[in-house]
């Protein structure tokens, strides 16, 4: 479980600001001055891609809900058809910023996920909430988690099984990779894996293009109730509370519009929150998202578990400790280096870079910090951390805090 510690709780920071002048006893009027003066957003408009994912909630919903208007800024969510698009997209200005893998963003920086630009995470936009799901062939002949899949891997010939994730430097490749080594899986050499657009991933195991995947929520769900596969893991199972989707976009464009990438960043951060407020703002994103414009699902394959509500398609239903998160008092929104630290280790890992990088002075350029900052002050009562890097412990008991980023990448005994 993360253990993080505060600068300010939320009360500490409402209390301590009456101190500290008008700009932060009152956010709005601050609001005002920005989108009216000389901070005023160097865009009006802002194209915001979006996979029809969960955790796309607060882009839709700053939108949806007006966020956007109170930072002098108008959303444009884009709904896309896979995480190559957006990276094109991207890549091309077509998309000013996006719902985005953290691990295409970090890819892209190195140049192993398409063209080496240099790139930007304004926030993250969500923790935990993704799946790895295995076929209900699997389960009828006796697989039921990684241990039971290790001895159905070991009686085929190497590379007989299929799985499948969503983009090579994706957040659900490492999940799935963590996953499957272990149990002493090697997924470069015992299995195969292909990439596979989330929402064509249900459809793809129930026609046998693969027995397993790793992808986000409503699609693990989605498996269950249309009876073509359980849930083996949940990624917090993996790694409790772990960063999943950014906001991101190029540094070229932060660079050239600041205010804009502040507004953005506000006002999705404010969303953020208000998602997170209560479960009746929960129940009004899913209803929302669930339309044909954004996930385009009943409503209920994604209620449950955006409320921690879980089963497992195997019998087993629990409510979830570390179910998907979007604020949780700043802790999720705040771009950890750590975090990104840790995608760089699985890369070195997984042979996807061949030397050690500068983990740390990767990680602080492409994690704005500074628009984040900038950002919570506007939205106001926002906890900042004391460090930019935070301790976690995963599923093989490995603690991860970022301190020692290249012993932590060789630690592991299967690797590429």
């Amino acid at each position: 479980m993360s253990k993080t510690h505060f600068t300010l709780s939320r009360r500490q920071f409402l209390a301590g600001s009456a101190a500290l002048g008008a700009g932060l006893i009152l956010p709005g009027i601050r609001q005002q001055a920005w989108a009216a003066g000389s901070d005023a957003p160097e865009l009006t408009t802002v194209k915001v891609g979006f996979i029809p994912l969960t955790d796309c909630a607060p882009v839709v919903m700053a939108a949806i809900k007006g966020f956007d208007k109170k930072y002098g800024i108008s959303i444009q969510p884009s709904k896309e058809a896979s995480w190559a698009a957006v990276r094109d997209k991207l890549l091309s200005g077509e998309l000013d910023a996006a719902h985005v893998l953290y691990g295409l963003i970090y890819g892209l920086q190195l140049g192993v996920a398409g063209p080496q630009r240099n790139m930007a995470s304004l926030m993250t936009l969500n923790n935990n909430g993704q799946g790895i799901s295995l076929s209900n062939q699997l389960k009828a002949a006796g697989v039921t988690n990684v241990e039971s899949l290790k001895k159905a891997i070991d009686a085929k010939p190497a590379g007989s099984m299929t799985f499948a994730h969503t983009f090579p430097t994706s957040t659900h490749a490492m999940w799935l990779y963590y996953w499957l080594a272990s149990a002493g899986v090697n997924p470069f050499t015992d299995v195969r894996t292909v990439v596979v657009p989330p929402p064509q991933m249900v459809m793809n195991m129930k026609i046998g293009n693969m027995v397993g995947c790793c992808v986000g929520e409503p699609w693990n769900q989605r498996a269950i109730s249309d009876n073509i596969g359980f849930t083996a893991a949940t990624s917090q199972s993996v790694w409790p509370d772990h960063p999943e989707k950014i906001l991101g976009t190029r540094q070229e464009w932060v660079e050239k519009h600041p205010n804009t990438a502040r507004a953005l960043t506000a006002a999705v951060l404010d969303a953020a929150r208000w998602i997170d407020a209560s479960d009746a703002n929960k129940r009004e994103t899913v209803q929302v998202i669930a339309q044909r414009p954004w996930i385009n699902t009943k409503p209920e394959i994604i209620e449950g578990r955006m409320l921690g509500k879980y089963e497992d398609g195997l019998g087993k239903t629990w409510q979830d400790a570390h179910a998907m998160r979007f604020f949780h008092d700043g802790e999720v929104s705040y771009p950890w280096d750590s975090d990104g630290m840790w995608f760089l280790t699985q890369f070195k890992r997984w042979g996807l870079i061949k030397t050690a990088p500068d983990y740390l002075a990767i990680a602080r350029q492409i994690n704005r910090v500074d628009v984040y900052k900038a950002a919570a002050t506007a939205v106001g009562g926002v906890s900042i951390p004391a460090s930019s890097l935070r301790k976690s412990t995963l599923m093989d008991g490995k603690v991860w805090d970022g301190t020692n980023p290249e012993a932590y990448a060789d630690s592991f005994a299967i690797k590429q």
